[in-house]
């Protein structure tokens, strides 16, 4: 589900798009089609994709699901991000224009 949440997030897989099917990704990546279930299960609960009767699973297309998965992802990363700076001791005024630097060195580095 990691995974699939990652590249839903950076748009690596868009909205409306088809998943590879169960048994095609478990071949894949070598792990039980159960295990496979379950993810697709979980996802579909959260509403991630949506499977209708003999079609492939699809990314969701609601936008509240998909920024609720865009916020889920930023406020781990927040917390990881926090808890790995802590032993700096760092205020925020010291913080901001490093997180401001790395943001613009992170686009140019995209284009």
């Amino acid at each position: 589900m990691h995974y699939f949440k990652r590249l839903i997030v950076s748009g690596e897989l868009l909205p409306g798009e088809e998943m590879p099917s169960r048994r095609q990704l478990a071949n894949e990546l070598k792990i039980n089609p159960n295990t496979v279930q379950r993810a697709y299960s979980e996802m579909e609960e959260q509403r991630l994709i949506h499977t209708e009767p003999n079609r492939p699973s699809r990314i969701t297309e609601d936008p509240v699901v998909l920024e609720q998965l865009k916020n889920e992802w930023l406020k781990q990363a927040m917390t990881t991000f926090i808890s790995a700076i802590q032993p700096l001791d760092i205020s925020l005024n010291e913080l901001v224009p490093l997180l401001e630097e790395k943001m613009k060195t992170r686009k140019k580095d995209d284009k």
